[in-house]
């Protein structure tokens, strides 16, 4: 996933009344104000509703696309536990279901750019494509196999608590490939997410070693995958959106998945010969699976890498709640604890980088500003030089 930060809405309104202002000084120069102030004052009220309407609606479509987006993420996530789990559907085979997830996503993903050409395909040389997508699919295949593994062996509710060390390991690889500078107090915050799943794993009452395993392997793989994505995209210009970057990194994870599954999962599959394709299941598992694809590039298009953050963090308690409450896992106090810590860890790392982003975005608009007060100013004494022309 790729986050890019929008301008925040109160800036850009900020900015928008601070232009009309000045547009409003240009085109009424103090002598003859006061005949227009009455008219400009009705009129800036009416727009004053406008505006707020404006802003509620932007609103309320952001809630939509994260209320979206968690209703997606907590289903297909459901949805997969309930396959693979032997207490339930009782299918254990994570590396068919990701391919199944995959041959589904990356069909669809080509319809919808070759033939409904819905966005255009970044060119992109055969080069490129070896060297940067096939490393980023390779990853993608590893963490997907690892990590719907590991539904088999532990709780929804404790790969979420695990899940939290995602920050934890995203700094760790970025400092070790030269992609983020080492800060000690970045390293302290890290630590202290870590302290807090490792207390939450302590009191994990179905505590399954080899699920863990599993399931770090897969947030480590995922965490180099997110670092790849950055270094070898996003460096490079190349801004992938979840649509097209399913169309190039989906089937070659196909691709990558078939090598595990013929040695694993297809003799097993092959003897025990009680695979009949259940269509529902599997067709509503992919079509979940490809629409919170779509979701992301709508929520992380349409609001800002924060509101992701956020909405991850509201997904995760709802997960815990739910598998605590629905599929009656147990959640041990000492879980809720550790996981606290580690939620405020990640809270308070979210809030740094949001910071430095801010500071950045702030940066840029001081310039911009400058340039527009320019440019207004320029446009003013043009106005009043033309207009002394046609006066004289």
């Amino acid at each position: 996933r790729d986050f890019r930060p929008t301008k925040s809405l109160s800036h850009t309104l900020r900015e928008r009344d601070r232009l009309f202002y000045l547009a409003h000084l240009s085109a009424y120069p103090a002598h003859h104000h006061h005949h227009h102030s009455l008219t400009a004052k009705a009129s800036t009220m009416g727009k004053g509703r406008a505006l707020s309407d404006g802003i509620i609606k932007k609103i309320i479509l952001s809630y939509t696309y994260v209320a979206i987006w968690i209703f997606l993420s907590f289903t297909v996530i459901v949805y997969n536990k309930y396959i693979l789990d032997k207490k339930l559907y009782n299918w254990p085979y994570p590396i068919t279901l990701t391919m199944i997830h995959m041959a589904f996503c990356s069909s669809l993903a080509v319809i919808l750019i070759k033939v409904f050409k819905i966005v255009e395909p970044v060119s992109m040389s055969r080069e490129t494509y070896l060297r940067s997508v096939v490393p980023i699919g390779a990853l993608y295949s590893l963490s997907l196999w690892l990590s719907n593994s590991a539904y088999i062996y532990l709780s929804v509710s404790f790969i979420q608590m695990l899940k939290a060390l995602m920050p934890v390991a995203v700094y760790s690889i970025g400092v070790l490939l030269k992609k983020e500078t080492f800060k000690s107090q970045t390293m302290t915050n890290m630590l202290s997410i870590s302290f807090g799943v490792a207390i939450a794993a302590y009191g994990e009452a179905k505590f399954d070693v080899w699920g863990v395993v599993l399931q770090l392997g897969a947030v480590a793989f995922e965490a180099t995958r997110l670092v790849l994505i950055q270094i070898l995209l996003t460096s490079k210009g190349i801004n992938l959106n979840p649509i097209t970057s399913l169309y190039y990194v989906a089937p070659c994870c196909f691709a990558f998945l078939c090598v595990p599954w013929i040695f694993v999962e297809f003799p097993i599959l092959k003897e025990t010969s009680s695979f009949h394709f259940d269509f529902v299941v599997f067709g509503t598992n992919s079509v979940c699976a490809f629409a919170l694809n779509l979701a992301v590039f709508l929520l992380v298009g349409k609001t800002s890498a924060l509101t992701m953050n956020v909405a991850g963090v509201v997904k995760d308690w709802l997960l815990i709640a739910f598998s605590w409450s629905v599929i009656k896992d147990t959640v041990t106090p000492l879980n809720l604890f550790g996981y606290g810590l580690a939620f405020l860890g990640v809270g308070y790392y979210n809030h740094c980088k949001l910071q430095a982003m801010k500071a950045k975005d702030a940066q840029k608009k001081i310039q911009e500003s400058d340039e527009e007060a320019g440019k207004l100013l320029e446009e003013r004494r043009e106005s009043e030089v033309s207009g002394k022309e046609t006066q004289d």
